[in-house]
């Protein structure tokens, strides 16, 4: 969800507004295995809050990227999926991906230098 105040720069800047964070990426990659339920996601990356995940999620929700969808049933079931404009931004994020992977070497190697621990 846009927090700008102002007009994109680039194509680049935009994509970045609607990915940036820690998590989204990463819920990107496993909605593209198919709909998923909030428990499903949260097993798939356990690090991630409950509130932290809901909060990615309606954003991203809001940017139009993923669908919610609830079943009126009981017990209540919703799930989410990824729209047509989240599976075309996975296949953009696609070739970062295999960049990343063909770097992560030097990438590991320089983490320390680029993620200084607080003293």
């Amino acid at each position: 969800m846009s927090r700008r105040k102002g007009p994109y720069e680039c194509g680049l800047d935009a994509a970045v507004d609607v990915i940036g964070g820690k998590w989204k990426v990463l819920l990107l990659w496993q909605l593209a295995q198919g709909p998923q339920r909030f428990g499903e996601l949260k097993r798939a990356l356990p690090d991630i809050s409950e509130k932290v995940l809901s909060q990615q999620l309606r954003e991203m929700e809001t940017d139009r990227i993923v669908h919610r969808e609830v079943y009126h049933q009981v017990p209540l079931k919703v799930e989410y999926s990824l729209t047509e404009l989240g599976t075309s931004l996975n296949a953009a994020l696609e070739p970062l991906g295999m960049w990343g992977r063909a770097h992560m070497g030097e990438i590991e190697a320089t983490y320390e230098a680029r993620h200084p621990r607080a003293s």
